[in-house]
């Protein structure tokens, strides 16, 4: 594995990983063990084609300027904004729900050593890990930079899977005591919890494609053949990852299992260490979030700054003029590269975001995110709808469509198999997308 592919999967898998991995197997619940472990992988699968297609779709654009809002104006220069906005929300209140878990865990960790009032204080704890370790790291311009912190990051996941499996193999008294029933297979569906509640779990637990364009990037290779090797590792070890959580963590406890596995686990050192793991791990994943989201918010004021350069450049009764709705292919004697170059030439200019602009947005989405963080203490319901329908979008929708519209537009007679084949995952993952996004925001709003 070279160095930017080892990068690049450090980075894919961390952003993937975050503190939900502790849910895992309260998804088990409802489902049963072997249901449970069905839902893993087919999610992952899931997942993993959808990233194959950005990684397949990212070649319709110039190298090293793939994004969503790049590839949505290939098919529709009006939807842009609109998925923009959705990965500005979703990443701001993912980036939000960390630090109420650092709000939530510091207090804890700090009183094994302390019972100062003000350092026990949430707030403060929020202020401080803000100030000194979430404020610096976000400022990083590229997700490469991070690739460091990711490694502690991902250590910290290992730790955890560690943690679970050693108490499932020598369960403490206090452990057994509160193992409760365990089903092999779909268990019998209570009121208070079904499948609908725990689903969100297994589908949202690989969310990366938010970062994927980005990591492409930073690549040296923008080939499909390369860049594929990304999600397939990340991906693969997530999947581990999350069986071996989700499964150890569901035999221990059985249905007596909850939200944040951890919390059953007996006070001691081991689990004192836990709780250091989870605040590492979602203090470093908070950059992950603010990356997108400032390149997001980035594209959407550029959109309102530039709309009148846009619909005057896209009105110009010039019929030689490729515009940013005009066909992938045109002519025959085109190759796809031809077409790109062109197509390139007249999409609006793109400001890069760098100086005041940088700092401008980072800023203000690092004050927005401590004020609600401080402000509120939950966000369940609230991230439930943003996941359900940001993190669907941005996930399987989106990828989906850009599969289905994209894929095999540079062939003008016999597509290839092969082509063919992700050209109509494409569709189905649209497909699914719709249906988890349904059934996700039914659950959020009805069953919680």
């Amino acid at each position: 594995m070279v160095a930017s592919i080892r990068s690049g999967v450090l980075t894919l898998l961390h952003t993937a990983c975050g503190a939900g991995i502790l849910a895992m197997p309260y998804a088990f619940k409802p489902f049963g063990l072997i249901p449970g472990v069905i839902m893993i992988v087919l999610c992952g699968a899931c997942a993993m084609q959808s990233l194959f297609i950005q990684a397949r779709v990212a070649k319709y654009v110039p190298q090293g300027r793939a994004s969503f809002s790049a590839l949505t104006r290939l098919i529709n220069p009006n939807l842009g904004i609109v998925f923009d906005l959705a990965i500005a929300i979703k990443c701001f209140g993912v980036g939000v729900s960390y630090m109420i878990v650092v709000g939530d865990l510091m207090p804890q960790i700090m009183s094994v050593w302390t019972r100062n009032a003000w350092l026990l204080s949430r707030n403060v704890q929020i202020s401080l890990i803000m100030l000194f370790f979430v404020a610096p790291l976000s400022f990083l311009k590229k997700l490469n930079s991070l690739r460091y912190a990711s490694m502690v990051a991902i250590s910290s996941v290992a730790y955890l899977c560690v943690l679970v499996l050693l108490h499932y193999v020598a369960p403490s008294d206090e452990i057994l005591r509160l193992k409760g029933r365990i089903s092999y297979l779909l268990p019998p569906q209570s009121h208070d919890l079904n499948v609908l509640n725990t689903l969100p779990i297994f589908v949202f637990a690989y969310t990366c494609h938010h970062n994927m364009f980005s990591i492409i990037n930073e690549q040296r290779s923008s080939r499909f053949e390369h860049v594929m090797k990304i999600p397939l590792i990340a991906i693969s070890l997530a999947l581990i990852l999350y069986i071996a959580i989700g499964c150890a963590g569901y035999l221990t406890f059985g249905d007596n299992i909850i939200g944040n596995i951890i919390m059953l686990y007996p006070q001691a050192v081991s689990s004192t260490i836990g709780r250091i793991a989870i605040v590492l791990l979602v203090m470093l994943a908070f950059p992950l979030q603010c990356h997108p989201a400032r390149a997001s918010i980035h594209q959407i004021l550029q959109h309102f700054a530039e709309e009148d350069v846009s619909i005057s450049a896209t009105s110009a009764d010039e019929p030689t003029v490729a515009t940013e709705s005009s066909p992938l292919i045109r002519d025959s004697s085109l190759d796809l590269n031809e077409v790109i170059e062109e197509e390139s030439i007249y999409q609006p200019k793109e400001t890069p975001l760098r100086g005041k602009s940088f700092i401008v947005i980072t800023c203000s989405i690092l004050v927005a995110s401590y004020l609600v963080a401080i402000s509120v203490s939950s966000l369940a319901r609230v991230l439930a709808i943003v996941g359900a329908t940001g993190s669907t979008s941005i996930s399987f929708i989106l990828p989906g469509l850009f599969g289905y519209k994209l894929i095999g537009t540079e062939h003008k007679t016999a597509v290839p198999l092969t082509t063919k084949i992700f050209k109509y995952t494409g569709l189905l993952l649209f497909i699914w997308g719709l249906i988890i996004m349904i059934t996700c925001l039914t659950a959020a709003l009805k069953l919680n």
